[in-house]
């Protein structure tokens, strides 16, 4: 009976319990902190060769399929080795296939980590979507084992995405105004010629107008400067005439027979080249023709069958005036006729998606009224108040259509 009574010896007798369990849960510490770190730089491992397959698909050595993986099982061993050089708490780090080694070698990344899925992007592009899968066996101390479990299988995945280029088909109809107020001088000095008629509202259709110096650049060859311009970027953009449709109406107090849409710029270039500037002014006819041309089922149709997508459409409308007749009639109801016609060509074309940018070249303030009313928005209607300004606001359009051809994703 006093053996049992006796205590002497109890804190050895708790310290021998306890401690295997403290310092398993000192060893889970450490083992807890160290599988956080690990998992970090697993991902970082799996980010980079997911991001580098990815990129290397769409740059300019344009690797294959089985090529970008073995980029990506690279950028994995070198991440991975880098890992396993590390200063890191508890034991090595590994893989499923080498789980007691200290540094994994090339072969622990199975091809089966890497799937990369390619799909098309528009007619000649590609989309490219890296999956790479990356599973180490992370071993635990000492101490943590005395819990009975050895290790921890950490997973860590990324996924990337690339496209290569690809591009939007774009048909564009130009409504432009060739009468007579377009013969008129500009300020701009043409200095390739020292004399020339210089044209103005004053002397216009008078018979004995002579020659003055300086000779001043007149509006319609401002206009062909302008859709020089306008058509450079486009072209240049499309060099293959694969994305790009265009075509041009001109009118004066009739309806010019009008370009109709082709591939590329060629066609559209040459019928504004050929203007001359005479006559009223009368834009509701020419306006409803680039609409009806545009709508035309032949138009996607045409897209389709090229480059398999529907095209985005444009009409750049431009006047230096305001509408003087309507049919051949100029009665005061007539030019507002003619305005309402025009107007109504321009709502039908923006119901249908067709987006209208408009340029009014030294109008007075009716015609500036019907650019704005036409317009698809505020920001698609500009004022040109000299050659200077008709050039530079026919080129910004041309380059938003130009950006509007590119489509690049990476």
């Amino acid at each position: 009976m006093a053996m049992l009574r006796d205590r002497g010896g109890n804190f050895g007798m708790m310290t021998a319990l306890i401690a295997p369990l403290l310092l398993a849960v000192g060893g889970v510490s450490v083992d807890v902190a160290n599988m956080l770190m690990t998992k970090n730089q697993l991902q970082d491992a799996t980010d980079a060769a997911a991001l580098a397959a990815a990129s290397a698909l769409v740059s300019d050595a344009r690797p294959d399929i089985e090529e970008a993986k073995a980029i990506a099982r690279k950028f994995l061993k070198t991440q991975m080795a880098a890992t396993s050089s590390a200063d890191v708490p508890g034991e090595a780090v590994g893989t499923m296939a080498a789980a007691g080694s200290t540094a994994p070698s090339w072969d622990d990344v199975n091809t089966s980590e890497v799937v990369i899925v390619e799909t098309p992007n528009g007619t000649k592009g590609k989309s490219f979507q890296v999956s790479v899968a990356n599973k180490h066996l992370l071993q635990f101390n000492a101490m943590t084992r005395l819990l009975g479990k050895e290790s921890i299988e950490l997973e860590t995945r990324s996924t990337a995405d690339s496209a290569t280029e690809s591009k939007n088909a774009i048909s564009m109809y130009l409504v432009l105004d060739r009468s007579g107020s377009m013969a008129w001088k500009t300020d701009t000095v043409d200095t390739s010629r020292p004399r020339c008629i210089n044209w103005t509202a004053s002397n216009w259709g008078e018979s004995n107008v002579r020659a003055t110096s300086p000779c001043y650049v007149d509006k319609i060859t401002t206009l062909k400067s302008a859709v020089d311009k306008l058509f450079t970027p486009l072209a240049k953009m499309d060099p293959g005439n694969e994305y790009l449709r265009a075509g041009a109406a001109s009118y004066n107090d009739r309806q010019d027979r009008a370009s109709k849409l082709t591939w590329g710029t060629k066609n559209a270039s040459a019928h504004v080249q050929g203007l001359d500037a005479t006559g009223g002014t009368d834009s509701s006819s020419a306006f409803a023709a680039a609409v009806e041309e545009l709508l035309l089922d032949g138009e996607n149709e045409a897209h389709l069958a090229k480059n398999g997508q529907t095209p985005e459409k444009y009409i750049v409308f431009m006047t230096d005036g305001e509408n003087t007749s309507y049919n051949g009639k100029t009665s005061p109801r007539d030019l507002e006729k003619a305005d309402s016609v025009t107007k109504a060509a321009c709502t039908a074309a923006k119901n249908n998606g067709i987006a209208i940018f408009t340029v009014a070249f030294m109008a007075p303030q009716r015609g500036k009224d019907l650019l704005k009313a036409c317009a698809t928005s505020p920001d698609h209607y500009k004022e040109a108040d000299d050659a200077a300004a008709l050039v530079s606001e026919f080129e910004k359009i041309g380059q938003k259509a130009a950006a509007m051809i590119a489509r690049l994703t990476k």
